[in-house]
């Protein structure tokens, strides 16, 4: 189906802003922030209530990092869901009003202790760097879980975009590591192969849709130390050689999204090796707009599956311990 018209009359008005390569890092870092609060304001529904929500400092290699811990106005112990945001390694934010709204609605609706990272950006922090914050996250909420009425057997990990393969690199190096059991991961269009070798990258990253070819490269270049980290399994979770083992995943992708394929061919890998992973892709979607909740009933519909999934490996966890 072509782009969905409401969202493509939306992109049509919003005005062209300076590419990333014409804007100093600090600018395009406020310009976003700036944006997003703007942006959420005119197409997301309103901010779920929740039981409270606390902030914490974890403890990293070289310094510290903040973590949002959203909970459920009723008793637990609940599962938990750590979020990790979008904004390709560089730029994002906890602060960011769509971040606050997926962890308020993952919290409310779902039941979950959401717990948003603040993980360090590139390019001051590259890559292991924000992937070993995600994870001293992860390994932090585990050991802190009674403190927050939060099930530290039903962890669950999820992002969007960049955040999606922070989560989906977690589950590899927790896997290899023996770190904490994750029970399920849900990626949003997630970026899985930086080598940019998924065809969709050339098909739709020419700068008609949201996020293009020139940007998702910029964004490669200041996370990764060097191009050849890109085979790196935690780097690209796609390239990785063994994928057994891992929890089940729910893979959402945009049809019009230079990530599209990443996805698909992550779900593909998965399932041969063993690790059980289903796939939907967003009809007239493109990169980003599953946020727009008060605009599009097709992102409405999107969160309400993401809900749904959780919902469903939650309950059956509880029930299988599996």
């Amino acid at each position: 189906m072509p782009v969905i018209p409401a969202l493509k009359a939306l992109l049509g008005s919003i005005p062209k802003q300076a590419s990333l390569k014409e804007m100093s890092l600090e600018g395009q870092r406020q310009a976003g922030n700036d944006g997003a609060t703007a942006l959420a304001a005119a197409v997301a529904e309103e901010p779920r209530e929740v039981g409270t929500i606390t902030e914490a400092l974890v403890e990293v290699d070289g310094g510290h990092i903040t973590v949002r811990i959203y909970q459920p106005k009723h008793s637990g112990p609940h599962p938990i869901h750590l979020y990790y945001h979008g904004g390709g390694w560089m730029f994002g934010t906890i602060d960011d009003p769509f971040v606050d709204i997926v962890c308020r609605e993952r919290t409310a609706l779902a039941g979950f202790v959401s717990v948003a990272v603040e993980y360090r950006l590139a390019p001051e922090h590259k890559f292991p760097g924000p992937l070993n914050d995600s994870y001293a996250a992860l390994e932090w909420i585990v050991e802190h879980a009674a403190e927050f009425d939060a099930d530290p057997t039903r962890v669950t990990v999820g992002g969007g975009s960049a955040g999606a393969n922070l989560a989906a690199a977690i589950t590899l190096k927790a896997r290899n590591e023996n770190g904490p059991a994750i029970t399920f991961q849900l990626l949003e269009v997630p970026a899985l192969d930086l080598t940019a070798s998924s065809p969709s990258v050339e098909k739709y990253g020419t700068g008609e849709y949201p996020l293009s070819r020139a940007e998702l490269q910029v964004c490669l270049d200041g996370y990764l130390p060097a191009p050849e980290d890109a085979t790196n399994e935690y780097a690209s979770p796609l390239l990785a050689q063994d994928l057994s083992g891992l929890p089940p995943a729910h893979i959402m992708t945009s049809e019009f999204d230079p990530l599209q394929d990443d996805g698909a061919r992550y779900a593909e890998k998965l399932n041969a090796a063993g690790s059980k992973a289903t796939l939907t892709m967003g009809a007239g979607h493109v990169h980003g707009s599953s946020q727009f909740t008060k605009l599009l009933p097709e992102a409405a519909a999107w969160r309400d599956e993401a809900i749904a999934q959780l919902i469903e490996h939650a309950d059956r966890h509880a029930v299988t311990g599996a």
